[in-house]
This record gives C-alpha cells, structure tokens and sequence, in this order.
C-alpha cells in the first residue's frame, strides 16, 4: 500500500468526500445568512457591536477580515478537487478530510451562532474551530503535499484558515470579555493587550517553527498588522498594543518564511 493512494477505494472513501461536500453547502449557507444576505444587520453590527473593528482593543481593523475571500474560494476549490475520484483514497485525505469537514461545519456555524446565539457561544464555536484547525495541520503534517494543486488547495488553504482563526479566536474572546467585565478595567487595556499578544507571538512563532509551514504565518501576521492599524490609527486606540501587534507580525511572519526555508533545505 502506497503513501499516496492507500488501499482500494471503500464505502467509506465516498461517504467522506459527500461529507465534504455537505459542510462545504452547511459553511456558504451559513456565511450566506449569517453575514445578512437576506436581511438584517452586518455581522459588525450584531452581538451590540462587540464584533466589530472597534468592539475590543483586539480587534483588527475592517480591511483584514478581507482574508475570508481568499479562504472560502480555496476551501470551494479544495471541496471540488477532493471529490475528484483520483483524491478517494488519498492517504492524505483519508486522515484529514473528516477533520476538514469538521473545519467548514464549524466555520458555518459560528455566523449562525453570530446571527442567532450569544456572545459566549461564538467563542465556544470559534475555540473549537481553532482546535480543529489545528488537528488538521498535524494531520496534514504526516506527509508531503504530492503536486502543487495539493499544496495550494490543502495545505495553503488549510494554514491560511488556521492562521487567521488563531487571530480571530484572540479578537472573539476580546470582544466577549470587553463586554462582559467591569468597564473600569478598561485602564488595564494595554497591560493585558500587550500580555496576550506576546503569548500569540510565542505560539505563532513555535508553531510555524514545529510545522514548518509559511501560510499560518502569513495569516496570523495579516491580522496581527490590521490589528496595529486598527490600535494606531483607528478606535480604541492604545500605542503600546499597536507597536506591540506590529512586531509581534513581524516576528511570527520571519518565523514563518525561516521554517518554510528550512524545511525546503531538508526535504531537498
């Protein structure tokens, strides 16, 4: 049995890939209601605004949240090309393609619990996102992308999806406690500020380090960049997170392209 194609194809092979399909249907349905496409507020106005650019001192500004554009249209892109019978009994697929099914569930989901459920509940839905996420970048870690469509449609649009759900976990859990805590710990804003994005440099930098993977990297510093903006030159503005988010972009960005060097060097 080879890497690439595994056993002969199963039951099960076709269930998943209809699986796939079914999230992906759940996920566009989801952002297609939950973000307003057939009436009502946009998402930055639901929850009281905590969603919004300004909802928390976290939050990247408007601009970045364009990414979603670039992780729908590969996660559309993958969703086809997985279903493809070549790709029904790809190893690869067979360990992560349940998982990414998952992913795109939960990514539908947390509009609808935008749209419809409270606050806490999307950062319920997100954390669990992000969990997931995360699995599927060490499932897909086992093995090498096989061509260069592989590599784009999985492994780009898996790290790119985790990258920025790592940010917006960080921004969604902001938004949640900004309205959930006392107003007057508002003058500890920087402090902490400062303190969580230090602990997302670290874990940003650790985690393109230990997967050698550039586009999580590539996400997060996207984000971490629009929420310096967002601190520098929009509301509520604080100096010390914007400077802080600038280098902590800078820091998990060079991480990122050190990793995806040095993993090229070794597999070359």
């Amino acid at each position: 049995m080879s890497e690439a194609t595994g056993a002969g194809s199963t039951r099960t092979d076709i269930v998943r890939q209809s699986a796939v399909i079914a999230a992906a249907v759940f996920m566009l349905i989801g952002a297609t209601v939950g973000g307003g496409a057939f009436g009502g507020a946009p998402v930055n106005e639901l929850q009281n605004g905590a969603l919004a650019a300004d909802g928390s001192y976290l939050a990247p500004a408007g601009p970045a949240f364009a990414i979603w554009t670039v992780i729908y249209i590969g996660l559309a892109g993958y969703t086809i090309w997985q279903a493809l019978p070549a790709q029904r009994t790809d190893a690869r697929q067979r360990r992560a393609g349940w998982w990414i099914a998952g992913s795109m569930v939960l990514n539908g989901l947390w509009l609808v619990a935008a749209r419809f459920g409270t606050l806490v509940l999307t950062v319920l839905v997100i954390a669990a996102l992000l969990a997931v996420l995360a699995r599927i970048i060490v499932l897909l870690g086992a093995s090498r992308a096989r061509n260069g469509i592989d590599r784009l449609l999985v492994d780009a649009t898996m790290g790119l999806h985790f990258g920025w759900v790592t940010i917006a976990t960080v921004a969604n859990a902001a938004a949640w406690l900004t309205q959930t805590l006392p107003a007057d710990l508002e003058a500890q804003a920087d402090a902490w500020g400062v303190g969580v994005l230090a602990v997302v440099t670290m874990i940003g930098a650790a985690s393109a380090l230990a997967t050698g993977r550039l586009a999580p990297a590539i996400a997060s510093a996207w984000g971490l960049a629009w929420l310096a903006v967002g601190r520098l030159a929009g509301e509520p503005a604080s100096a010390a997170i914007g400077v802080t988010a600038v280098a902590a972009a800078a820091v998990v960005l060079g991480a990122g392209v050190y990793a995806a060097l040095r993993a090229r060097r070794l597999s070359a």
